[in-house]
Parts: structure tokens; sequence; C-alpha cells
């Protein structure tokens, strides 16, 4: 059985070689995640070198988040960054947002961060045919999920959009019938437009009014978290990245090797009985835009195969990092709509987050087991 505590080791070196280390483990160990289990292993690296060097300089890093349910474990994280002043790995008061955040003073010293992540993740299916037993959430634990966000009001456009969806689908009362209404509306009306940049800005009003229902996993997956919200269904979006190719078969849904490019947002609403069911109806229109040359119609079987596979399940080859949003950065005036990039600043401005070459950063997966 799965000890469900955890411990934190951390150790920073501040030798005066301005090396810095710092490590986080967790139970349980890895052996407790078994292949036969339907677990997989994954050593994901995060590196960042500021090209620019104008003496002080700081970047913040996203970091696997501690535990999603029964679905990921970080087994440990570690850090080096020769150089710096201060290094440490930061989580958020209240929240699951976890960052290693790195601040240089010298332009003449090595400004570079080398982040190693090792987790264990694997496939979700819910069970939403029959009746759930999972224990029931508190309010106060839900509350959050119910709230408006910079990116997502719950008022005007937004909630005039939710109420006429659950209206067409006849009212359904259950938290299951009415996210399965939002879901399948996004599915029939929205789509996914490749001339986005990164996952999108996640602008939910702009979404509703841009005369265009398209965007990327931001924008769509997080349509469906404020369409939820605003029928007080509880959901949240998931950030993180591809971390392998998909085993499923969809040839757009996976990415291994270099995923620098390979963020992506996730959604999950949540049903008493059942907890936290995830969703992806961004990932429908990515299969119907991406999976083959000239795209394919929404009835072609491999995107009603998508379509019935992303409402109540996820395959396991992606790695969350949190559900926050309205990141304030440590130590900084920013503050991000939600935290899937590393972010950086110097002397001169802010970096552009959405650009590993010129940041520049890269990320790399590598399956172990």
């Amino acid at each position: 059985m799965l000890r469900r505590h955890f411990f934190i080791t951390l150790s920073t070196i501040a030798a005066s070689s301005g090396v810095f280390q710092n490590v986080f483990a967790a139970t349980p160990d890895a052996s407790a995640l078994k292949a036969a289990d339907g677990w997989r292993h994954y050593e994901v690296t995060t590196k960042v070198e500021m090209t620019e060097k104008t003496g002080k300089a700081r970047v913040w890093v996203p970091v696997p988040i501690k535990q999603l349910d029964n679905y990921q474990h970080t087994l440990d994280v570690s850090f080096k960054a020769p150089g710096a002043t201060k290094a440490e790995l930061v989580t958020l008061p209240g929240s699951d947002v976890r960052m290693v955040v790195v601040h240089w003073a010298d332009a003449n010293a090595p400004q570079a961060v080398e982040i190693t992540s090792r987790i264990a993740t694997r496939d979700r299916a819910a069970d939403l045919a029959h009746d759930g037993h999972a224990r029931k959430l508190p309010a106060s634990a839900l509350r959050p999920f119910l709230q408006a966000t910079s990116l997502a009001p719950l008022n005007g456009i937004v909630k005039e959009t939710a109420d006429k969806i659950q209206a067409d689908a006849g009212h359904p009362q259950d938290a299951i019938g009415k996210a399965r209404a939002i879901y399948e509306w996004i599915v029939a009306n929205a789509s996914r437009n490749p001339a986005v940049a990164g996952c999108g800005t996640g602008d939910v009003s702009y979404t509703l009014t841009s005369g265009n229902l398209s965007g990327k996993c931001a924008d769509l997956n997080g349509l469906f978290t404020a369409l939820a919200r605003a029928v007080k269904v509880p959901a949240r979006d998931v950030y993180g990245v591809r971390v392998e190719d998909s085993a499923r078969g969809f040839k757009s849904l996976g990415k291994s090797g270099d995923i620098s490019k390979a963020q992506h947002c996730r959604a999950e609403f949540y049903a008493d009985g059942y907890g936290w069911i995830p969703v992806d109806p961004a990932d429908v229109a990515k299969v119907m835009l991406e999976e083959q040359p000239g795209g394919l119609p929404k009835d072609a079987p491999k995107v009603r195969a998508a379509k019935a596979m992303l409402f109540g399940g996820w395959e396991g080859n992606w790695m969350a990092y949190n559900t926050g949003a309205d990141v304030r950065l440590p130590g900084s005036d920013l503050t991000v709509g939600f935290f899937m990039y590393p972010q950086g600043e110097t002397a001169n401005g802010r970096l552009d987050s959405l650009d590993p070459t010129n940041f520049a950063y890269s990320i790399h997966s590598r399956k172990l087991v």
C-alpha cells in the first residue's frame, strides 16, 4: 500500500564557488510504483542559460506537482545553479505551485541552472457508468475552484454562454451532466488555431467575444473550466508538459525527447462520489487538426475515439506542474495568469517565456521504466 505521507529533504550548499543544490524527495519511493500497476517513470531535465548577461538576472522555473491524486507522484527534484547568488525550491503558500527560483548578480559568473525531476505517472480513466464512492471533499477545499480569475470571469458572456449550454442540454442537475454538456459544446463548436503562440493566453472573455471560437489548450480547456465554474461545478486547469509519445495511436497527442515546446494544459471537474474527473476537449480539437494532413472531420473514427477517451480519461504520457491561477512570482511584481513556462528577467526587462531559443531554455524527457 502506498504511504500517504511525504517528507521533504532540503539541502543548500552555499560554498565560495557559488554552487547551490537543492533536493526534494517524496514517498512512496520508486519501487512502490510498479509498471505492473500501470506506472511509468520519467526523468525530465530543464536547463536555463542566460545568453544576455546584464549582471542582475533571475528566473522562475516550474517543477512538477508533489502529487496529483493517485496518478502522478514526484519522486525527487534536484538542481544546480553555478554562479548563482541565491537558488531555492519554493512552494507558494496555499497552493500546489512549486518552482525553482534563481538569482544572479555577477555578469562575469556562469548564469545557468539545470533542474532534474523524476516522476511516476499513469493513465486515468474514471468509471462514470456506475455510482462513485470516492471520499467527498469539504466545501472549503472546493471553494477556490468555483471562483473567477483574471483570465476567467464568471459573469457577463461567460455566465450567459454557460446558462445557454445547460438550457440546450435540458438543464442537467448533476455535475457530470453539466460538465458533459459543456464538453460536448466545446468539441462541437471550437477549433484549434495553429497560429496562436504557445498554448494560448487563456483569456476566456476574448475567446467568446472574438467571433472565432478557437485557440489552443489554455484557451479551450480554460474555457471549459470557466463555463463549469459559472454553473457551480468546481473545475480547474492543470498545467504541464507532454513527456512521451502516445501509446494510444494518436500521433498528435505526445512528444518525447526534446519537449521544450510540448507544454500542455488539461482540465478537471469535481463530482461528489467520483472526485476530480479528467477532461481535455482541446486535445480533441488537436486530433481533428493535426492527426493527419488536411485534418479530420468531427465524425472521423479517430476523432470519436479521442472524444470518448478524453471525457473522464487522460493518457499518462504527460507531467503536471500545477493548478495555479494568477501566480505571483516570488520576489517580484510579476503575476502570470498561469505558470507553465519558465519565466525570467534581466536588467533589460522581462524575457519571452514562449521563445525557448532566445531565452534560452530547453526541456528534455527520458523514460526510465
